[in-house]
């Protein structure tokens, strides 16, 4: 696989693996076994970017992700977030970005991961209540001690990515960026862009609704949390999947799936952007990671926006967009 590099040192494959639905989130259809098959041919195909974070499961997703990979850790970026505060029945209290808590967070996520170095660490969310410079000025002491390697925010405003850039060079920004989730290119990626940060897409399939593969509501287990999305209820759901139609036939044309065509898309953005698709299963890792060999050209960059331009779609991506951008 091709590589790209977030900020000026860190090189990964050019489409990494979002790990989170390894452990729930999108229903309770998983499985440890499967979720480790998935890893092991990641690193075959050359996925080197594995994204968790310790809410995930919670707390379950890194020890699966750490155990998967133990064999290969000097050929992976391991990633991995903090920020959400959960108790041990994994009910939620708030955000953090207090530099006590941020401490605490690493070292439990170390133990977790069972590894004695974190390659890229994110603040998940930005917490408004304290100011990201003591944030990011405990996540520095974090790289002094050789606890983490390189820095990184998710859903974070281009004022807050400059004021924590300010105190310690950011590797990396992450947000949600598909063909259907296009705020970031308004500030914060020009932003990134101006001061050499890399950008990390996750949900690049736009939390699969561009995959093709959900035709109604009634696709979605009962638990799963995209039941609670503004984008995928009623009108909202049946409008944006008429948009998913009508990219058909660029995909045929192209001789791909809905998918790669996604996921094409977000990789013909620039060279800086690297998207995260996660999947717990190996043939929809093997789908997405042949993307990166699909070239779109002008005509088919220019044919899908003005299919899906950028305020198409129905419905924020959160039924709460409060935290994030911030």
């Amino acid at each position: 696989m091709e590589t790209r590099k977030l900020g000026p040192e860190l090189e990964v494959g050019a489409v990494g693996l979002g790990c989170m639905s390894m452990s729930g989130t999108y229903g309770t259809d998983f499985d440890d076994a499967e979720s480790r098959s998935t890893l092991h041919r990641a690193v075959d195909l050359g996925v080197t970017l594995f994204d968790t974070a310790d809410v995930y499961g919670p707390f379950a997703n890194e020890a699966v992700v750490g155990h998967g990979l133990a064999a290969v850790r000097d050929r992976v970026v391991l990633s991995t977030k903090f920020g959400f505060v959960r108790d041990s029945t994994g009910r939620n209290h708030g955000v953090s970005g207090r530099p006590e808590y941020v401490r605490q967070s690493c070292d439990l996520s170390l133990q977790r991961l069972g590894t004695d170095h974190i390659d890229l660490y994110w603040q998940h969310r930005v917490d408004p209540d304290t100011p990201i410079e003591e944030t990011v000025g405990a996540m520095a002491e974090l790289v002094a001690a050789g606890k983490v390697r390189y820095l990184g925010l998710s859903e974070a405003g281009p004022d807050t990515i400059r004021a924590a850039h300010a105190v310690h060079p950011i590797t990396a920004v992450q947000s949600e960026y598909s063909l259907q989730s296009r705020d970031v290119e308004a500030e914060v990626l020009p932003v990134c862009r101006e001061l050499g940060i890399g950008f990390v897409a996750y949900s690049p399939l736009g939390r699969g609704l561009l995959t093709g593969a959900i035709t109604s509501a009634a696709d979605l287990p009962e638990d799963d949390w995209r039941r609670t999305s503004p984008r995928f209820n009623g009108e909202a759901l049946d409008h944006n999947l008429a948009l998913v139609d009508a990219c058909r036939e660029i995909a045929a044309e192209l001789d791909c799936t809905l998918a790669q065509l996604a996921l094409a898309w977000v990789l013909a953005r620039g060279e800086d952007v690297v998207p995260i698709p996660g999947t717990k299963r190996v043939r929809n890792l093997e789908a997405n990671v042949a993307a990166a060999g699909l070239r779109l050209t002008p005509e088919h960059v220019a044919r899908l926006e003005e299919i899906v331009p950028p305020d198409a779609v129905a419905g924020e991506r959160y039924a709460d967009m409060s935290a994030v951008n911030l």
